[in-house]
């Protein structure tokens, strides 16, 4: 029997929503870069590598969709001789549907229209797309490869329709976001229909972030006995060709087999957050960023994150004391900024805080001092922050975290006053492990913040233990209540004290009415507010 023999080409980039003819230079240039390698027989791209992905409602525009079909004609010449994989939207009458092209020989050879749309969490394809019927394959050197997009490898149907006609190989595109525990889920599920239907899998996902999502790359490529052979840079562009021959038997297996990493949690997670942060950052054209640094843990971290997203050169951080600011937290940071190589200014708010405070003497007039004059002081900040933000055009970072996001600790246009919150969707326990990982790389976090008790510092001796539940305590609340659904019996079954699950879930709710008005920010957890959770303001549910 003779042997066949297949070669893939895997494309990791990071396309950008909307530059159809940005993402089609990419597209050309990887197919350079990897045909200087050795060229391979298929060149495999993302899901809507073309738009981008998730274009939302750019994809109801007939213009973006002429665009995008008309980079596909483009690209059809590039390299006539090879196979070309690549995701787009096509319009088809009234319908739209999110394809996977092949392109050969000048012309779209083979067209799939992904069949399972997710419509959950952050998705919502089934607002824009209609679902596709049937299997796509198309033949390379005497061997059947199947196709699939993102979220078809996540059920069995597709799978099942490829191996019935027979097909030697599947090739899954994808634009799969990232979160905690996502790529050891991928990694589990597509070992698992390798194994189930003997075929090897070919798995490429997008790089990059995009708004609140960051995805995470990490392609890889298991064998048709489930084992993991080959696996592309996380959170990096990336670029590898797998070859794959036959045996007698026909089953095909790799001429190579690396050596896979171990999946390292903080490390991941980290990566998430630069890659989010400096996307967002530099897609959409600042120059730079503004922090306030209050020498606490919060802003030390997102200082770190910004200064390894960017370069120390392009973050200015600005501590804004008042009377209750201790010395401990101007000299951290300082100290914070002299670690990092950034600069660093304080600007005190106390001139400007009693402006205000005279201001309203009247109104105040025989009511007594509260959380009135402590948010005062954050909205002092916040004005400041983002008068330098208007005169410089750089974009104000806050440093809020999920626990403090969930339960309403933040000031309205004081601390949740910026453009993007790095750490918004982080709960403040992992706030900790994370600036520990991050001076294992460089000791650049003071110690002192990571220690100490933390504080708000908008009135004397003031702790969060004042206010809120123990950390450890608060973020499992939030963990069963908002990103598993779990009811109030529920979280008090777990052995949690029932005052205080009612108390935390009061909060959470209470709180929606911030949160909506906050910036958005890097998700990396399983389900963050925002877009993946969308509870009414007005709700009388179980208050």
């Amino acid at each position: 029997m003779t042997k066949k023999k297949i070669s893939i080409g895997i494309v990791q980039e990071n396309p950008i929503v909307g530059d159809i003819e940005g993402n089609l230079q990419l597209a050309i240039n990887a197919i350079d870069k990897l045909s200087k390698q050795s060229s391979p027989d298929i060149f495999v791209f993302t899901e809507m590598f073309l738009t981008g992905y998730p274009p939302e409602d750019l994809i109801l525009r007939d213009d973006l969709l002429d665009a995008s079909y008309e980079a596909v004609e483009k690209l059809c010449d590039v390299k006539p001789e090879s196979f070309i994989v690549i995701g787009y939207p096509k319009k088809e009458g009234d319908s739209i549907f999110n394809c996977a092209g092949v392109l050969r020989n000048k012309s779209v050879i083979t067209e799939y229209k992904k069949q399972e749309l997710p419509n959950y969490e952050v998705f919502d394809e089934k607002r824009y797309f209609q679902p596709g019927k049937g299997p796509g394959i198309f033949e390379v050197n005497g061997l059947r490869v199947g196709l699939s997009v993102c979220e078809d490898i996540w059920h069995e149907n597709v799978i099942k329709q490829l191996h019935e006609k027979k097909t030697d190989l599947i090739l899954n595109i994808n634009a799969s976001p990232f979160h905690l525990d996502k790529i050891k889920e991928r990694k589990a599920l597509i070992s698992g229909h390798a194994i189930d239907y003997s075929l090897p899998i070919v798995y490429a996902n997008q790089v990059g972030g995009q708004d609140e999502l960051v995805f995470d790359g990490t392609s890889m490529v298991m064998d048709g006995d489930g084992q993991q052979i080959l696996q592309l840079e996380k959170f990096k562009e990336d670029y590898k060709i797998i070859n794959f021959i036959s045996d007698q038997d026909g089953k095909l297996s790799s001429e190579k087999r690396e050596e896979i990493p171990e999946d390292k949690e903080l490390e991941e997670v980290y990566k998430a957050l630069v890659l989010g942060a400096k996307d967002y950052i530099q897609k959409n054209n600042f120059p730079g960023v503004l922090i306030g640094s209050s020498g606490g843990i919060d802003s030390a971290l997102t200082a770190a994150i910004a200064a390894d997203a960017i370069g120390p050169e392009k973050v200015r951080t600005f501590m804004l004391p008042f009377k209750f600011t201790s010395d401990m937290s101007v000299e951290d940071s300082e100290k914070l900024a002299v670690n990092l190589g950034i600069k660093h200014s304080v600007i005190p708010i106390g001139e400007i805080y009693e402006s205000f405070a005279d201001s309203l003497e009247d109104e105040f007039s025989g009511l007594e001092p509260d959380i009135t004059e402590e948010n005062l002081q954050s909205r002092c900040r916040g004005v400041i922050l983002m008068a330098l933000s208007n005169k410089s055009g750089e974009l104000v970072l806050t440093t809020g975290n999920k626990s403090e996001t969930a339960v309403g600790y933040s000031t309205l246009y004081g601390d949740t006053a910026g453009g993007f919150g790095v750490l918004k969707d982080v709960p403040k326990t992992l706030v900790y492990d994370l600036s520990r990982y991050r001076n294992t790389i460089s000791h650049v976090i003071p110690d002192r913040i990571i220690d100490r008790p933390p504080s708000a510092e908008l009135a004397p001796d003031q702790q969060d233990s004042d206010s809120l539940p123990d950390y450890a305590i608060l973020d499992k609340i939030i963990e069963l209540y908002v990103e598993q659904d779990k009811s109030k019996a529920e979280i008090e079954a777990s052995g949690i004290e029932k005052g205080m699950v009612d108390r935390v879930i009061r909060l959470i709710d209470l709180s929606e009415y911030k949160r909506r008005q906050a910036p958005l920010g890097v998700k990396i957890t399983p389900r963050g507010f925002g877009k993946d959770r969308r509870y009414p303001i007005t709700n009388k549910f179980l208050k």
